[in-house]
């Protein structure tokens, strides 16, 4: 069970530079924010292919304009007979010159058999409430369950997240946040460069476009070691902090 902190309380008005400053930025960014996080990793990456050993990403969040977000993460962990599982978590705490704007816990279980999503759960909590999102495929098709309607869609369905495998093979995306499903345009892969902790890291770039556009950079191991969602108010980036593959030690962007 995902337990989320009691809701924020507005702070109590004053003249300063500093709350007319705080107050400007949350009326335009808090909406932002939501959109985001609803989002999270809607990925355009290959995928990491489903290993023999578990795999877990950790990502850092950030935002142009607001700085730390908070952090994301999946894991992957095979069950033998080609069934894989992957259980997301991302905890999003964002605020301004220290006055809160927005809260969100969230957390996913999914079911693979080989590359077909078979069954998925998720949960997310934030100040507006609880949303449950179930899913299961039936025959060629994918049924999902959300408080706000029951919907059929392609079986190739993937979730919005970067652990999901042959993902470029898929068009159609399924957000964890509402259940709703957005189709996107994939394209990209040419070789590029990035800079994660002081470390260029080389890597191929991929756009996809959909309601909204996404940005993904690839390292050679087929990583997912960055990627970003654009708004209007800036772009939220989410870098790889570690990738942990079984007993082995943990592997970071721009290292061996």
């Amino acid at each position: 069970m995902i337990k989320v902190a009691s809701g924020y309380k507005r702070a109590a008005p004053t003249k300063s530079a500093a709350s007319l400053t705080a107050s400007f930025a949350k009326r335009r960014l808090c909406t932002a924010i939501i959109s985001v996080v609803g989002v999270m990793v809607v990925m355009v990456s290959a995928g990491p292919a489903f290993a023999a050993v578990p795999l877990q990403l950790v990502y850092r969040v950030s935002h142009s304009m607001i700085g730390n977000l908070g952090s994301y993460s999946c894991t992957v962990e095979p069950r033998g007979n080609g069934v894989t599982e992957i259980s997301t978590h991302e905890h999003i705490d964002a605020s301004v010159l220290g006055i809160p704007l927005y809260r969100m816990d969230a957390a996913g279980t999914e079911r693979w058999q080989g590359n077909r999503l078979v069954s998925f759960h998720g949960v997310t909590e934030n100040p507006s409430g609880r949303v449950e999102v179930r899913g299961e495929a039936q025959g060629s098709h994918f049924v999902i369950m959300s408080p706000q309607s029951m919907s059929t869609t392609a079986g190739t369905v993937h979730p919005a997240e970067p652990c999901a495998p042959d993902f470029l093979q898929s068009t159609t995306i399924l957000r964890p946040d509402t259940g709703g499903i957005e189709q996107v345009r994939i394209s990209g892969g040419a070789p590029a460069s990035v800079v994660i902790d002081g470390n260029p890291t080389p890597v191929r770039k991929y756009i996809l476009d959909g309601k909204t556009r996404y940005t993904a950079w690839l390292d050679s191991r087929n990583v997912p070691v960055m990627f970003a969602i654009e708004d209007g108010t800036g772009e939220a980036t989410f870098t790889l902090a570690r990738c942990v593959s079984g007993n082995a030690a943990a592997y970071r962007p721009g290292t061996r």
